[in-house]
């Protein structure tokens, strides 16, 4: 998906930050980008070979790839539908961070000679395993967290401030299924990479997902 830069925030007008969270957030982007470097240069130790397509390896690469997809979507519709720099600069660090992700995972994919597809579905990988087994996705989303398609409908409509919290709310929704998916890899997974990168995310997202509950207080809301 290409668009203009979401950090482009020339008619916006200065504001001072409430609490200077875009030093901590430039940070773990660095961290972030370092970390997928180092995946991609790491040696990897195990040489048992290709995993399978019903692995849990497979699985959480072919899921994690549309459930952050979405991610990206969400973040250049809100782009679109505020002014503040704030949010702004979230979105643009989520959908960077999650699209570099999104491009290992189908290169692994890509890599093995698997499908990016499922005859079984999303989350077949997972059933079982004491994490999501037992949950089902709301009513019209692919997965747990992810939002809907009359949700995504909302947001495009929305704009300010009602454009802003909904945003938040949906990413933070968005994010807690992606950290429990990535715990999942990060105990079931056999590729130490990409066990190394689903411990990234839930480091990554956790810390995100704090920094939205500030931004929605500051705004006089919560998480749903």
């Amino acid at each position: 998906m290409t668009g203009p830069d979401l950090t482009d925030s020339d008619d916006v007008p200065a504001r001072k930050p409430s609490r200077a969270p875009w030093a901590v957030a430039a940070a773990a982007v660095l961290v972030a980008l370092g970390l997928l470097l180092w995946l991609v240069a790491a040696p990897d130790d195990d040489s048992s070979g290709v995993p399978s397509a019903a692995s849990a390896d497979a699985g959480f690469a072919r899921d994690m790839a549309v459930h952050h997809q979405q991610a990206v979507e969400l973040s250049y519709i809100v782009r679109d539908r505020t002014d503040d720099e704030d949010v702004r600069r979230l979105a643009y660090d989520i959908a960077q961070t999650q699209a570099n992700q999104r491009g290992m995972l189908l290169g692994w994919l890509d890599l093995w000679s698997l499908p990016k597809t499922s005859a079984d579905g999303y989350m077949a990988w997972m059933k079982g395993d004491g994490h999501m087994g037992h949950e089902a996705p709301k009513e019209g989303s692919l997965m747990p967290g992810m939002a809907t398609t009359t949700e995504i409908g909302r947001l495009g409509e929305a704009s300010g401030k009602e454009a802003e919290i909904l945003y938040l709310q949906l990413m933070t929704d968005h994010h807690m299924g992606g950290v429990t998916m990535a715990r999942a890899c990060a105990e079931q997974c056999e590729v130490p990479q990409e066990r190394r990168l689903a411990q990234g995310m839930v480091q990554g997202q956790q810390s995100e997902m704090d920094l939205m509950a500030d931004m929605l207080e500051e705004r006089g809301s919560a998480p749903r």
